[in-house]
């Protein structure tokens, strides 16, 4: 059952850039208390846990977006080390099991604070093209409720889903269940390689506690006025 007291969705700014002071330049004029700050892959190989301390001093939560897929011995492992960052929301591959799901979580309960745990159901640039070319014959909507479902039944926290499917992500395992939608837009830019894109302009269709913007702000002549711009609509109903 869906609440009609849903709250507007929290935004979270993927940190895509290759150097830190474009990072600094930005998170440096917008408000912690607004927007939480995703780092992925690239920003955490080239700068590592350092950057997580910087970042942590200016009072952001982090989400540390790693997508970890491994066996779960080395899942328990990676998912204790990375709450001792203090961060506050981590990913895994909900493809990995639901074995390898209940390892990660496992991992949480030596620390007071941990981070939410959420499993990545499908990634933006995902397609049935590519669900066929692995063997799976569900629909991608199928799919990704399938492991929805798996992601609830080991106690994890939420998804990351496409925006199409968040309304019945919450139908279907209630609102406390964490939905996190990437692959969002302003209506007129180019989706580049995500197959899955969700626009601002439409946010307010759809039920979601997260949003994902990424090249919409970093590749943005004016990031921080359009983050406002964003901010504002979504919080103006």
């Amino acid at each position: 059952m869906i609440s009609e007291n849903l709250k507007n969705p929290e935004i979270i700014i993927a940190l895509d850039y290759v150097d830190k002071k474009s990072v600094f330049n930005l998170i440096d004029k917008i408000d912690p208390k607004l927007f939480k700050l995703k780092i992925g892959h690239s920003m955490f190989i080239k700068f590592g846990i350092e950057l997580i301390k910087e970042i942590k001093r200016l009072k952001f939560d982090i989400f540390l977006d790693l997508k970890l897929y491994d066996i779960p011995n080395i899942m328990f492992k990676s998912i204790s080390i990375i709450s001792e960052l203090g961060i506050w929301m981590t990913s895994v591959h909900a493809s990995g099991s639901g074995n390898v799901m209940e390892y990660a979580k496992l991992a949480l309960r030596n620390f007071n604070k941990p981070p939410l745990l959420i499993a990545i159901t499908t990634l933006t640039s995902f397609s049935e093209c590519d669900l066929y070319q692995i063997g799976i014959k569900n629909s991608l909507p199928k799919y990704i409720l399938q492991l929805a479902k798996l992601t609830k039944l080991y106690q994890l926290d939420g998804v990351v889903c496409p925006g199409f499917i968040a309304k019945k992500i919450k139908k279907n395992f209630g609102n406390d269940f964490k939905v996190v939608v990437p692959g969002i837009r302003f209506i007129n830019h180019n989706p580049h390689d995500q197959n899955f894109v969700t626009y601002i302009e439409e946010i307010k269709k759809y039920h979601m506690d997260y949003i994902v913007i990424g090249r919409t702000i970093t590749t943005s002549s004016n990031p921080v006025k359009d983050l406002y711009r964003i901010w504002n609509y979504v919080n103006t109903r």
